[in-house]
């Protein structure tokens, strides 16, 4: 891929190993926000790397005021909601769920083995938080994807090498699975308004400039302000990555485990309606996941 300058490349200003904890029933997660490191990154309010083997999951649990992004790296979780929505989604696939007012759910794994997938969670405008719940589910087969000079892309969400997402983002928002093979490099346009990272997946990876050390896997690389990103593969193995950057809120975050407002009173009344089953929560009285 050829060179680009941009007028204000980006730059890593902070990186770390998020380290492993417990979450849910039993898994593992590698949590990349949400901890002391990073505690948010408007929009961005979580991300995890999370590991899971039956019994083990994550069981009925609420969410309110928010999105969740599940993309499997391996293996499956099914998920059934409080709405009579459920499905599997496999290697690959995406799962873009608008929680919205509310929405209990039940995320577990599909069959033996170890899955495993990254999960963001992306905080909504304050006109957004008591929206209708929705889903936007993307089948590894349907992501646009492009592939130029050893380097593809897969494109979650937003636009990448003349290739754009179905993906409806409410809250404006990029995300990018790119692999590198070796000594190949890539230049991403990143609206310079908007927050942005990258986590490593596989492989090691040189990130904004060319004389950087490399990031290793499972490693987070915060970045500051510019209007583009470049990476360079130089080791002998294949490098694999998600961008990820959205434009910021701006607003107040009131954060109670799962739901997410922007004043506290916001915060006792979600806690309320989830417990009094009400004002989008009704559903919940008799349902259980199976």
């Amino acid at each position: 891929m050829s060179e680009t300058s941009f007028a204000r490349p980006r730059l890593v200003t902070k990186k770390f190993l998020p380290k492993h904890q417990r979450e849910g029933d039993g898994a593992v997660v590698r949590r990349c926000i949400g901890r002391s490191e990073l505690k948010t990154l408007d929009p961005f309010l979580m991300m995890d790397d999370f590991t899971v083997s039956p019994p083990a999951g994550f069981p009925d649990h609420p969410h309110r005021g928010f999105e969740t992004v599940t993309y499997m790296l391996q293996g499956g979780i099914t998920h059934q909601d409080f709405a009579g929505h459920k499905g599997t989604i496999h290697t690959g696939d995406v799962q873009w769920m608008t929680a919205g007012r509310g929405i209990i759910h039940s995320e577990m794994p599909a069959g033996e083995g170890v899955h495993k997938g990254l999960q963001l969670w992306i905080n909504l405008s304050s006109q957004d938080k008591m929206i209708e719940p929705r889903y936007q589910e993307l089948l590894s087969k349907d992501i646009p994807s492009a592939e130029e000079d050893g380097v593809e892309v897969r494109v979650i969400a937003g636009e990448s090498m003349g290739v754009q997402s179905p993906v409806y983002t409410r809250t404006p928002a990029m995300y990018l699975d790119f692999s590198l093979r070796p000594s190949t490099q890539v230049h991403q346009h990143i609206p310079e308004s908007w927050n942005a990272f990258a986590y490593v997946i596989e492989g090691e990876g040189v990130f904004g400039y060319q004389n950087n050390s490399p990031i290793p896997p499972n490693h987070m690389a915060v970045l500051g302000p510019g209007n583009g990103l470049s990476v360079w593969n130089r080791s002998s193995k294949p490098l694999r990555f998600v961008l990820i950057a959205g434009q910021p809120l701006n607003e107040p975050v009131v954060q109670y485990g799962p739901f997410v407002m922007n004043t506290q009173a916001e915060i006792d009344q979600t806690i309320e309606d989830y417990h009094y089953s009400k004002n989008g929560f009704e559903m919940a009285k008799h349902w259980r996941s199976h």
